[in-house]
């Protein structure tokens, strides 16, 4: 999804769900099935790989081990291999980016992410992902964003919810003024619903003009309803900057937010008593 977001002309289609994306045959036969999960374990991307496998579609595997590497070397198929740092999936995003960078075999693009390392402030982003968290205190918190920019309101969410053990939604601009924001009108019967709610608005300045309008008339609404809202600008010296940039903030203000409710930040305990149960 981020590497989507950022070269948005790649045909590439993410598929989050057990089998094969719907295509005609003629497209599989032309298309790279890329297996990506960084334990080697995630069922629904074994069970695609498999399938792929079966049909003699191209495929290559990304992960640290586990079963979906297993099968990459049974099967002689390419596969890079994430060294295994104990990282949890989310924290370690800068290894998948760039495995899948390779596999593409995007130079200029690694040489891109590669320059984060020395040019991203990590300082500025903790700052700002602490100040943020303290807004957030006691809210839910809402991530809007526009279209373009929805891998990253996603990714602020699922970092909230993972890390911060708290819920979190996300939504995208234009979508959301033809129907989630009329169910925030709020009325003296509705106020309790979603007066514990804070909107965050990933500003962009390169998002069309008339989007950048939606996000100003939105928050004017909002706060006439008296709703929390917050911005957010994702704004850097490159795409990519950008990118990162505003997920690390989201990285540091997920963590400060675990620290503030006494949960643990690493760990995903219901994940794992998943996973178990569907074991069972």
């Amino acid at each position: 999804d981020i590497v989507h977001a950022w070269k948005p002309a790649i045909p590439l289609t993410v598929h989050h769900d057990y089998g094969l994306p719907v295509m005609p045959e003629s497209d599989c036969q032309e298309t790279l099935f890329i297996a990506s999960s960084y334990s080697g374990n995630t069922e629904e991307v074994l069970d695609g790989c498999k399938k792929a496998l079966q049909k003699r579609y191209g495929a290559v595997v990304i992960a640290t081990g586990g079963a979906l590497l297993t099968l990459a070397k049974e099967h002689r198929v390419p596969y890079v291999q994430l060294p295994d740092t104990g990282l949890q999936p989310r924290c370690a995003l800068g290894f998948s980016l760039m495995a899948l960078l390779a596999l593409l075999q995007d130079r200029s693009g690694i040489r891109e992410a590669r320059d984060l390392a020395r040019t991203m402030r990590t300082d500025v982003c903790k700052k700002s992902g602490k100040e943020l968290a303290k807004m957030f205190a006691n809210r839910v918190p809402v991530i809007y964003a526009s279209e373009r920019n929805s891998a990253i309101a996603y990714n602020w969410k699922l970092k909230l919810n993972e890390t911060g053990k708290i819920p979190a939604f996300c939504n995208t601009i234009p979508e959301l003024n033809h129907n989630e924001m009329t169910g925030l009108d709020v009325a003296p019967t509705t106020k309790k619903l979603s007066e514990r709610m804070t909107f965050l608005l990933l500003t962009d300045k390169t998002d069309h003009p008339r989007i950048q309008r939606r996000m100003r008339v939105l928050d004017s609404l909002y706060r006439k309803r008296g709703l929390q809202t917050l911005r957010y600008p994702i704004a850097s010296t490159s795409r990519l900057h950008a990118i990162m940039d505003s997920l690390l903030t989201a990285d540091w203000c997920s963590f400060a937010l675990a620290q503030r409710y006494g949960v643990e930040a690493e760990l995903v305990p219901m994940v794992e008593e998943l996973k178990r149960r569907l074991r069972a």
